[in-house]
């Protein structure tokens, strides 16, 4: 497949809202084949890393989702919400699944398009009934093209890890370089307040970033930019994987026993350079890249050798989106226009992170830089429900992983799709995982 399509902006007001989210269905596959276009047999039934599927079953997984919620469970009641046999991922945990008995490509590829051929003929006849919370503003359908696009980003965190010959990225959309210089490390003041966390959308938003409600918030800094390649390797080089002090004790307890020295896939070269290796490319490490591939307890290392700490997820959203002078939240950093590729590094196709300063209008109210896409950001909060939380339509997508096992992220990587980086959405992982596209910035008491 040479061709490559051009994801459209997000119309949050649509007319049509049952088109719009079929257009999001039909664009999200576009963008599967487009990923999975040039693998092999091979790229797809091996298990690359025991923490991740082996691809064949992503794609499995992902007709099995969109059968079961845009064809069994569309009218109710939901007798399951996720498809029992192999491709339920509670049954079958990422390190067995490359034991099951998976099909060819070209099979995996049939099912597919057979599963969506069933469904656009379904979803012609269907009632979408204003009463019925599932199927109100086609939110199921949403939903579902959602689920594809965040196993997309599953897919190339897997491709990233791939072993043997590189996957050579399309490289259809070169990223801009930064275009002002930056103060390294320099933070800006959120002044304090009663703030609005979450949103009560109900046409796309995920259960966990609902309700909306309020917080209060202590003044607090937070850097400009995420912490870039330069300054993290400054900690790298003078010996922060090495001074006890900066590690929590669970973070020394992960360190001592995974020997990390520096970000995953950095390695130096004769000359003890620094170069690191992104899907087909080993570059040397450039210091106005984020930082990225690094867990939770990297980040809570370096933030403490500095003598700060990780933002609360409550700072990061309001640090991202409220405007101080009017009270209010916007559904950007920039704004309420919606999300492009021209506005931030996401959906991107050249594979990898920009360079911090590159999107000139990616900035919050308050002066941060770059809080949607190019990396997700590490915060301090422990994955739980809002005030008010309601498990919808089904407890297994958050519900039950609510919990002190797992970190939230915020705001998107470059892998992430438009049609999913939002500054509500909630990512989340356990605190020692670095195969996903994580960075993330600091905070200090004010």
């Amino acid at each position: 497949m040479t061709s490559i399509v051009k994801p459209v902006a997000r119309e949050r007001h649509a007319t049509d809202p049952v088109r719009r989210a079929l257009e999001l269905l039909d664009r999200a596959r576009q963008h599967t084949n487009v990923i999975t276009a040039r693998l092999t047999e091979d790229d797809v039934t091996r298990q690359h890393d025991p923490l991740m599927s082996p691809i064949l079953w992503d794609l499995g997984h992902i007709a099995a989702f969109e059968k079961l919620w845009l064809l069994q469970n569309l009218e109710g009641p939901i007798e399951f919400s996720e498809m029992p046999g192999t491709y339920n991922p509670f049954e079958h945990p990422r390190a067995t699944r490359a034991a099951l008995p998976l099909p060819t490509l070209a099979g995996q590829r049939d099912e597919l398009a057979r599963v969506r051929r069933q469904v656009l003929e379904r979803l012609e006849a269907q009632s979408f009934d204003a009463s019925d919370p599932l199927v109100r503003d086609a939110y199921v359908v949403r939903m579902v093209a959602q689920h594809e696009r965040q196993h997309q980003e599953t897919i190339l965190q897997t491709l990233q890890l791939k072993q043997g010959e590189p996957y050579a990225a399309p490289r259809a959309f070169p990223l801009p370089s930064g275009s002002a210089p930056i103060e390294e490390g320099a933070m800006v003041r959120f002044p304090g307040g009663r703030v609005r966390i979450g949103t009560d959308d109900r046409s796309e938003a995920y259960d966990n970033e609902r309700p909306a409600h309020e917080v209060e918030l202590a003044p607090f800094d937070i850097d400009v930019t995420p912490v870039t390649n330069g300054a993290y390797r400054q900690f790298v080089d003078n010996g922060g994987y090495d001074i006890r002090q900066y590690w929590s004790d669970a973070g020394w307890a992960w360190r001592t026993e995974s020997g990390a020295r520096a970000p995953k896939h950095w390695a130096q070269d004769s000359k003890a350079q620094w170069r690191t290796r992104s899907m087909d490319r080993v570059d040397r490490v450039d210091p106005l890249l984020p930082v990225c591939h690094v867990c939770f307890y990297e980040a809570e290392a370096y933030a403490r050798s500095l003598g700060k700490r990780l933002p609360t997820e409550h700072e990061w959203e309001a640090a991202a989106t409220w405007n101080p002078e009017r009270g209010v939240p916007q559904l950007y950093p920039w704004g309420d226009e919606p999300l492009t590729r021209e506005l931030a590094n996401v959906d991107q196709l050249s594979f990898g992170a920009a360079q911090v300063n590159a999107y000139a209008r990616n900035v919050s109210p308050i002066g941060c830089y770059g809080m949607i896409g190019d990396v997700w950001e590490w915060t301090s909060t422990d994955f739980a429900g809002y005030p008010g939380f309601e498990a919808f339509p089904y407890p297994e997508y958050s519900e039950v992983f609510f919990g002190t096992e797992y970190k939230v992220l915020r705001g998107g990587s470059w892998a992430t799709s438009a049609d999913v980086a939002r500054a509500t959405f909630r990512n989340w992982d356990y605190p020692i995982r670095r195969q996903i596209f994580a960075g993330f910035r600091c905070a200090r008491n004010a």
